[in-house]
Order: C-alpha cells, then sequence, then structure tokens
C-alpha cells in the first residue's frame, strides 16, 4: 500500500480557516494558528450574539416607545398599563414602528391609554 502523505487536506483546512479570517487584523487573517484562534472565538461571538441580538432589539423598541409616550406626558410604564387596561394588544416592535412612522396613530392609542387609566382611577 503506498504511503499518503496529509500535505493536500493540510492545505484545504488551512485554506478554510484563512478563507473565514479573511477581513481581520494583523496576522490574524494569515497566520493559521493566530486565525484558527480568531475564527473560533468569532464563532463563540457569533453564538451567543444571535441570542443576545434579540434582548437589544427589544431595548430598543422600549426606548423608542418611551419617548413618544413622554411626547403625551406618560412614561413607558404608566403608557403600558394603560394598553393594558384599555385591552390594546400591540407588541413592541410594533409599536415602535407605529410611534416612528405614524405619529398621529400612536396620538391616538396614547389617549385611549390614558382614558383607561383615568376610568380606573376614578373607579379605584
Amino acid at each position: 500500500m503506498a504511503r499518503v502523505k496529509g500535505g493536500a487536506s493540510s492545505h484545504a483546512r488551512h485554506k478554510k480557516v484563512i478563507k473565514q479570517a479573511k477581513g481581520y487584523y494583523g496576522r490574524r487573517k494569515n497566520c493559521f494558528r493566530t486565525a484558527v484562534q480568531a475564527v473560533e472565538k468569532a464563532g463563540q461571538y457569533a453564538y451567543r450574539d444571535r441570542r443576545v441580538k434579540k434582548r437589544t432589539f427589544r431595548a430598543l423598541w422600549i426606548q423608542r416607545i418611551n419617548a413618544a409616550a413622554r411626547l403625551h406626558d406618560m412614561t413607558y410604564s404608566t403608557f403600558m398599563h394603560g394598553m393594558k387596561l384599555s385591552g390594546i394588544e400591540l407588541d413592541r416592535k410594533v409599536l415602535s414602528d407605529i410611534a416612528i412612522r405614524e405619529p398621529e396613530q400612536f396620538a391616538a392609542i396614547a389617549k385611549t391609554a390614558r382614558a383607561a387609566l383615568d376610568k380606573a382611577a376614578k373607579a379605584a
């Protein structure tokens, strides 16, 4: 049986890692050993941040809703409580979008939420 050297498979493996490290700074892009470390760490960050991205966007939507609610003399929490009392079931992503693109509709929602809060305060 003929002796098999590992040159072709090693080269292919190195080439794959170097290709993944394209765009990295310094030796991380062209030295195999440092590129392996960089690519592995990048994969860990990518895996983690696919989950973190969801939290980050929710925080962004809440900030936008809070800014829009404060234009109508309410905080985020009172606005959301008023929404719950009035029975409006819109998620934060949609509310944020409405607040940015359609301020008149958001004003109507805020007015409804305020009315529900006032009604609840009179009942208590």
